[in-house]
């Protein structure tokens, strides 16, 4: 963790940030399907869950990008420096989410260019979710828009 803000031009290809980890718990799957409305039985009923593949509830797979952009905000290397996220692609769901599985978030650097008037720069991300152990469970692309380090003068 690095505890403070970058900008653009501290950024590079290849630059590797690891989260601190934390355990999913009841609460969060429950917290969850109350904020998204998501009340299917996979998630919420363990009688129906003992019936699938996993023998389990599943914590849903949306969880995890958002667990994973809280994440990077404790890392702080975007805070006040980041101007707007502007996208997510390539969400993929590798492994299933369970209630207290152990998780962190590895931020790997794609890219990093100007804009083209060259007040700001894109800089590319790629986000896995790890288990304890070292299996990804989901990973994702998003770019985010950030300022160029500010004139000391």
């Amino acid at each position: 963790m690095t505890g403070h803000a970058m900008y653009v031009e501290d950024f590079e290809p290849g630059q590797v940030f690891t989260s601190s980890a934390r355990t999913i718990t009841e609460a969060d799957l429950t917290l969850f399907a109350m904020l998204s409305g998501d009340w299917n039985p996979v998630h919420v009923d363990e009688e129906f869950a003992k019936t699938t593949s996993y023998g389990k509830r599943l914590v849903h797979g949306l969880y995890g990008p958002a667990i994973m952009t809280g994440f990077m905000q404790q890392l702080g290397i975007f805070d006040g420096s980041a101007i707007a996220m502007l996208n997510i692609s390539q969400l993929n769901f590798l492994k299933p989410l369970l209630v207290n599985d152990t998780v962190h978030m590895r931020l790997t650097i794609l890219a990093v260019r100007l804009t083209k008037d060259g007040t700001r720069g894109v800089v590319g991300r790629k986000f896995e979710l790890v288990k304890h152990g070292g299996e990804v469970a989901q990973e994702m692309l998003s770019d985010v828009l950030v300022r160029r380090r500010p004139d000391p003068a």
